[in-house]
């Protein structure tokens, strides 16, 4: 059996999804459908998978706390779930999700040698200013999410030396592509701007503000990021898991950025339609805004890493049409 956290989530319904692909049903996904928000429908990303069980994430730590789960059967989990919301500021419940869980799950695995991957965040490297290269002198954080997922990664190099089995962490950069309509407004840009054209014709990206940390003024819409496909970040874990890759923390990105007004083109082409305004940079995201990210991927390469990542204005191209047709994954297909 499998197990995936946050299964029902964005990135958790796309390994599933391969996996069913693959062949694989025997498949428990752990999730929580409500998660205290009325907006959330994650639910809805589970009609087009095929699992043999579903089960509450409280109780699934009740269970692994307990004893009373077999490891045994287990041929790996995939630790996908979290609270993702870089604008939720209760740094105590932070904690308790994702970084106390997290704890419980990775001791249980580690306790019926079970491999382990998780999901990590490039946002444990703050604003940049050090690059992007995993370790203690690059890392930083600037919201309560980043600091759970840095604070875990600090926990997980601690106890990898005396694991007996795998332990993969993926620090995820931008990730965009299908399943994500529960994120609202965390979710990726290409989703919001596909919106924003389909409703009015338009994509509206924020105005410069500040300087890049070599001091060069940050153009209108001229914010850079590591944007990564869904399949890409599927395609690292699987591999990751199939090929017993070396236990680590590894950046998951392409390792080249786009500006958001290379963003905003790949989605007019897209559509064939819209066009681009600006504005003004939010008050509330000064100071805790990553204006510029980029995987350094030496570590993931050297880790034997040779499947490569998609061209953005193709997967774009793919993830709009995908949005047309419905936007959610269909059973058995």
């Amino acid at each position: 059996m499998i197990i995936v956290t946050g299964g029902a989530g964005f990135i958790g319904s796309n390994i599933v999804k391969e996996l069913n692909r693959q062949g694989r049903t025997d498949i428990l996904i752990v999730d929580d459908l409500n998660n205290g928000k009325k907006e959330n429908q994650s639910y809805r990303n589970l009609r087009g998978l095929q699992f043999i069980d579903y089960m509450h994430k409280d109780d699934f730590l009740y269970d692994i706390e307990n004893g009373t789960i077999d490891g045994s059967g287990i041929d790996v989990i995939f630790h996908e779930g979290a609270c993702s919301d870089t604008m939720e500021y209760d740094v105590n419940y932070m904690m308790k999700v994702n970084y106390e869980y997290s704890k419980a799950v990775l001791h249980f695995c580690i306790d019926h040698r079970i491999p382990f991957l998780y999901a990590s965040s490039a946002s444990t490297y703050g604003a940049g200013k050090n690059g992007f290269r995993e370790g203690d002198e690059c890392e930083d954080a600037l919201n309560p999410y980043a600091y759970s997922k840095l604070l875990f990664d600090r926990y997980v190099r601690q106890v990898m030396p005396e694991a007996k089995s795998q332990i993969v962490g993926l620090k995820y950069f931008n990730v965009y592509g299908p399943q994500e309509h529960h994120k609202g407004n965390m979710a990726s840009i290409f989703y919001q701007l596909y919106h924003q054209v389909k409703d009015n014709d338009v994509c509206r990206l924020f105005k410069g503000y500040g300087c890049f940390s070599d001091g060069t003024p940050i153009e209108d819409g001229g914010q850079k990021r590591d944007f990564i496909y869904v399949k890409d970040v599927v395609k690292v874990n699987l591999w990751f898991w199939k090929n017993n890759g070396p236990s680590g923390i590894y950046n998951c990105g392409t390792g080249k950025a786009h500006t958001y007004n290379e963003v905003a083109q790949s989605v007019i082409q897209a559509l064939g339609t819209g066009h681009i305004e600006y504005r003004d940079f939010p008050e509330v995201l000064k100071g805790k805004y990553q204006n510029f990210t980029e995987a350094d991927k030496t570590q993931l390469l050297a880790a034997g890493y040779d499947e490569g990542f998609h061209d953005m204005f193709a997967a774009v191209k793919e993830y709009c049409d995908f949005l047309d047709a419905g936007g959610y994954f269909q059973y058995g297909k």
